[in-house]
Parts: C-alpha cells; sequence; structure tokens
C-alpha cells in the first residue's frame, strides 16, 4: 500500500474515538505496549469476576463462549499482574467448565455445537481451550493437577475428532488443522500432523487479490488466524503468504468507521453488517504487523483499538492470546497509514471501492450464475453503496416487474475510460410442444428448471423449441468524481415493464425533499428535484427523482416470492420509478 499523511489518519482515528489525542505515532508506539498490556490484564480481571458469579450454577448448556471463559480463568490465575494471580478460587471454575466439556462429549470426542457431533465446530472451541491448556501447563501449582489432568483427557478425545473427523465448508479444513496443530503442540502425536498435512495436500486457495474461496469477511479472518498458528506452531511459514494478501485486501473493503463491506461474500454476511471487531481482525493484524514488521498492519490495529465496543468485544479476551503467543510480545513496528484515498477494481470478484477520506462508494458486480438462493453463493443485489461520514446509503437497487425476475444482477464489471459499467441481457420465452424424439407417452418428462432458470417443472424444459422470447437489458454507468458520483440508467427492451429504483439510508438520518408513501412502512418517493439524506453533521444529496406509474412489490422476484422470502432490510427506503424504455440519470454526492 502506498503511504499517505499519517495526520489524516490519526485525525480519522480519533474520529472515531481514540483517546490518545494528537501525539504522533512514534510516541504511542513507544509507550503503548505496557500501557495496552495493563490494560489487557485489567480487562481479564473485569471479565473474570463476571465470570465467578455467572459459573456459580450449574452449566446446563455447552457452547463455544466455554472455551474462553476457561481460557480467561487461566490467564487470570497464571498472570503475575493479575489480581487473581494463583488465586485458588478460580480452580473450582475451571474444574466446572472442563466437567461440563467431558460430559457433552460424544464417544468420538465430538461436540454438539450448532451441528450434531460436529468435528468443524468442535475445532472452533478447541482454539481458546488449547490456549488455556497451553498457559496452564506452563504453571507448576499443585493446585491445577486436577484440572490439567481432565483437560488434557478433554483434548486428546477431542483431537481423535480432529484427525479423523469431516468438514462442511472450505473454511472448516483449516479450523480442523489449526485445531490440530494447537493440540500436537500440547501433545505431540505424528498422526495429528499427518491429518494436517493431509488437508494441507488440497490447496490453500487464494486468489492473486487475496479472496479465500468463500469470499467472506467473517471465514477470511477464521482462515487467516488458523493460517497462522499453523504457520506458528509447525514452523511454516509459507503458510502467512494468503494471510498477508486477504489482510491486505480486507483493508480495501473496510470503512472509514470500520464496517466491512460483505457484497462479494457467498455465506451469511453477505447480508449483514459486520465490522473488524468482529471475530479476531486486531490479533491477525498485531501479529502479521510484529511478524512482518509491517507498519501499515500495525496502523490498521490501532485503529481497531479506537472503535466503539473494543474493550467489550475483543480486549476481554486478549490475555490468553498474549500469554500462549510470544510473539505478541514484542512490540509492533512504528504504525504508518494506509491510504486513505484510493480508487481499487478488485476484478476477481467485480468489486470497486473507492475512498475520498471518509467518504466511499462501493460497486458490485460479482453475482454467482446461474441465480440461485444457497450458502455458498454470491447473490446480493446490492450492486451500489455510498457513505460521507455519518450519512450511509446502506444500498441501491433495481428491480423490474420482467416476468418476476426482480433484482437486476450484474454480469461483472467492466471499465470504460472513467466510467464502470455493470450490464445484464436476460431472456423469457415461451416454449412450444417437443418434437416427436422427446415426446413420452406417459407424460413423465425431466423434472428441470426453464431455459431463464425462473422455476422448475416436469416438462423437459431443454429440448422445448421456444417462441415469443423478450428480452431485457439492463446497463448502470458509474462515474465518480471527487466523491460524487453519476448513475446513468438504461433499460431497453420490451416496452411497458416497471422500473424500480430502491435506495436504502441507514436507520436514525433525516430525509428531505422527498414525500411520505402512505402504506404503513418507512417508505419514500422522489417525485421530483432533488432529495436530502443527514445524518450528524453529513448529509448525501440524490436525485433527481421520477416516480412514473410506480409498482412497490415483488421486488425479489419469483425466486424468493413462491417462498414468501423478503430482501427488504431495515432502513429508510426511497424510490424511485418508470417505464421502459426506461432511461435516467441521478447524482449521488
Amino acid at each position: 500500500m502506498p503511504p499517505l499523511s499519517r495526520a489524516l489518519f490519526l485525525k480519522q482515528c480519533i474520529a472515531y474515538g481514540t483517546l490518545i489525542g494528537l501525539a504522533p505515532y512514534a510516541t504511542i508506539a513507544a509507550s503503548a505496549p505496557d500501557d495496552f498490556y495493563k490494560r489487557i490484564v485489567a480487562a481479564n480481571g473485569k471479565e473474570v469476576r463476571k465470570l465467578v458469579e455467572a459459573l456459580k450454577p450449574e452449566i446446563t448448556a455447552v457452547r463455544r463462549r466455554l472455551g474462553f471463559d476457561m481460557a480467561n480463568l487461566a490467564a487470570a490465575y497464571c498472570e503475575p499482574t493479575s489480581s487473581y494471580y494463583q488465586k485458588n478460587e478460580l480452580v473450582p471454575y475451571l474444574e466446572k467448565i472442563v466437567r461440563a466439556l467431558l460430559k457433552s462429549q460424544h464417544e468420538d470426542g465430538t461436540l454438539d455445537l450448532g451441528n450434531l457431533a460436529s468435528p468443524p465446530d468442535t475445532a472452533f472451541i478447541m482454539e481458546p481451550l488449547c490456549a488455556g491448556a497451553t498457559i496452564l501447563n506452563a504453571n507448576s501449582s499443585g493446585a491445577l493437577t486436577e484440572v490439567k489432568t481432565l483437560l488434557k483427557q478433554f483434548i486428546v478425545k477431542a483431537g481423535e475428532a480432529m484427525r479423523t473427523g469431516g468438514v462442511h465448508t472450505p473454511n472448516h479444513r483449516w479450523v480442523v488443522s489449526g485445531a490440530l496443530a494447537k493440540i500436537n503442540a500440547l501433545y505431540p502425536n505424528p498422526g495429528y500432523v499427518k491429518r494436517i498435512n493431509e488437508w494441507l495436500s488440497e490447496g490453500i486457495y487464494c486468489d492473486r487479490e487475496g479472496n479465500y474461496l468463500e469470499r467472506s469477511m467473517i471465514y477470511s479472518e477464521v482462515i487467516d488466524r488458523s493460517l497462522i498458528t499453523m504457520a506458528s506452531l509447525l514452523k511454516r511459514p509459507e503458510l502467512l503468504e494468503p494471510v498477508r494478501r486477504n489482510l491486505n485486501l480486507v483493508y480495501y473493503q473496510t470503512e472509514p468507521n470500520g464496517e466491512l463491506v460483505t457484497n462479494a461474500s457467498r455465506r451469511q454476511d453477505q447480508y449483514q453488517t459486520i465490522n473488524l471487531l468482529n471475530h479476531h481482525y486486531f490479533q491477525d493484524y498485531t501479529f502479521m504487523a510484529i511478524h512482518d514488521k509491517n507498519p501499515e498492519f500495525a496502523a490498521i490495529a490501532e485503529f481497531i483499538k479506537t472503535m466503539p465496543d473494543f474493550d467489550e468485544l475483543v480486549l476481554k479476551d486478549l490475555l490468553p492470546y498474549y500469554l500462549e503467543e510470544p510473539v505478541f510480545k514484542q512490540a509492533p513496528p512504528v504504525p504508518k497509514s494506509p491510504p486513505v484515498i484510493f480508487e481499487k477494481f478488485i476484478r476477481e470478484t467485480s468489486l470497486v471501492r473507492i475512498r475520498r477520506n471518509d467518504t466511499t462508494t462501493t460497486l458490485f458486480g460479482g453475482t454467482d450464475f446461474p441465480l440461485l438462493i444457497a450458502s455458498g453463493r454470491a447473490n446480493s443485489p446490492n450492486f451500489f453503496a455510498f457513505r460521507k461520514g455519518a450519512a450511509i446509503l446502506n444500498y441501491l437497487r433495481l428491480s423490474t416487474d420482467f416476468f418476476s425476475t426482480g433484482y437486476f444482477h450484474s454480469e461483472g464489471i467492466t471499465k470504460v475510460g472513467n466510467r464502470y459499467v455493470l450490464q445484464r441481457t436476460i431472456e423469457a420465452p415461451y416454449y412450444q410442444p417437443l418434437t416427436a424424439q422427446f415426446k413420452k407417452a406417459d407424460g413423465n418428462y425431466k423434472h428441470s428448471p426453464s431455459t431463464d432458470g425462473r422455476f422448475w417443472n416436469k416438462m423437459d424444459f431443454e429440448h422445448r423449441p421456444k417462441s415469443n422470447i423478450s428480452k431485457l437489458t439492463v446497463t448502470v454507468g458509474v462515474e465518480e468524481t471527487n466523491g460524487a458520483n453519476t448513475l446513468a440508467f438504461n433499460v431497453t427492451g420490451i416496452a411497458g415493464v416497471h422500473v424500480t429504483l430502491e435506495l436504502c439510508f441507514r436507520e436514525g438520518g433525516r430525509l428531505t425533499g422527498v414525500k411520505k408513501l402512505d402504506d404503513g412502512t418507512d417508505n419514500y418517493a422522489l417525485e421530483s428535484g432533488t432529495g436530502e439524506y443527514k445524518a450528524g453533521n453529513d448529509s448525501i444529496t440524490f436525485g433527481p427523482g421520477t416516480f412514473e406509474q410506480p409498482k412497490l412489490t415483488g421486488l425479489e422476484g419469483e425466486l424468493y416470492a413462491t417462498h414468501f422470502g423478503t430482501l427488504r432490510t431495515p432502513g429508510m427506503h426511497v424510490y424511485l420509478t418508470g417505464l421502459t424504455p426506461f432511461q435516467h440519470t441521478i447524482k449521488i454526492g
């Protein structure tokens, strides 16, 4: 990443809650490690105080969080600067957690966590449990003997589940392998390493721009963490190469407030709002900053510290990591700001990210075709998003009622000069009688999808002649200039098709220049002129409007409507409408 103004990045950190004032990064880096470690220990103590009360009743349900509970108790007991150091009052709670885990463990070593008797879900809890075991094993206190014995019993039995069990998703292979690396570090077994090598031999897919197979901001972090674990414990530094590429990509998909762009995801986060506090991005950036002496990764880690809820979501669980992993005992390099002005075309996923300080534009055209509603496929209709400080346009969508095909999904993005173009042409045929060679006397034809993918039936569609074919072409041209966007819409083909533009703004703002619709929802129309959305001291203007023969229902299309599904999200929804042939240009800025 080319460097930009360090002062600007500092200013941004301050805007999102940092307490470091105007001190230069050199000063922060020199003084922060000891002070930050004190914060970690204090946060752990606060969490343990809560645990002592929460764990008094019987543990009736095993959940992943119990792994972190055990690790936090172990860290508090073994950290010399903790107020709980060598306090034997914690030992019964440690034993209680481990006994509850043993009671819930199946004969094959697995737990029921989300999925039943699941090796990969069991692997997720092994990460904090093994951290706790590593910390406890380094402590010679006789009071811990029973806990260590029970914990080893659980971990070794779970290790067999990891060594022999299967997986569901791409990231599970690396979660299981990371868990086995941790178990092997505690209780060495060649079988663990053999299984890791078996998974690794399949190859770790990470494209040239840093996307793993699932293209998910949730599971990218899971994979990064697993690869870091294996690289560190198995002395395989080559496993860090995809981590570098992915963390670099994650930065370019990070909004100024730390939220992550997930349009391209093939998993559940494509419809979720998540941020850098989710999972362990702070640990990943910190580890790689220290390991690679990467000052930009160090700056990103510093920024994560400034985010609201950092203490509650991240800091409280950090002590076990810092006690387990030797790298964290080293000081990170002096931070250097990553770029906050850039235009990044991520071609592998047809995602465009444009940032001008606190103003960002996102374009997405990377739908997986044929369009199917399933985990493991990218199908978000959110092809445009825009932010200006606190003013956030969550997304812009386009829908037509062309044979109930619903929302527009672009077949990629092309760049022509300074303009990005999203486009798709859809054909909707009618079907003629089957020719003689394909006819069946009993009428029992192949159950198959229609050739346009809208529905299924036992009609043997692929062998039927087609006629009366209607076409619709949607083209969206987007040109960004100094933080403002001009969007030109052109919908051509069969005439008289309803076209609906849907702008969804973040809840809590104020809209002006629009008409509130009397339909019992937070819906508005931009009939003409320019609308404005304000949040805090920031605002987004958009328009001009048009509202000809509006159709605001059934926007999802038949794939969703058949199952009474909806893609509507919370927010303030503004609509512009028209009929084909539809040509309209709006500016958003």
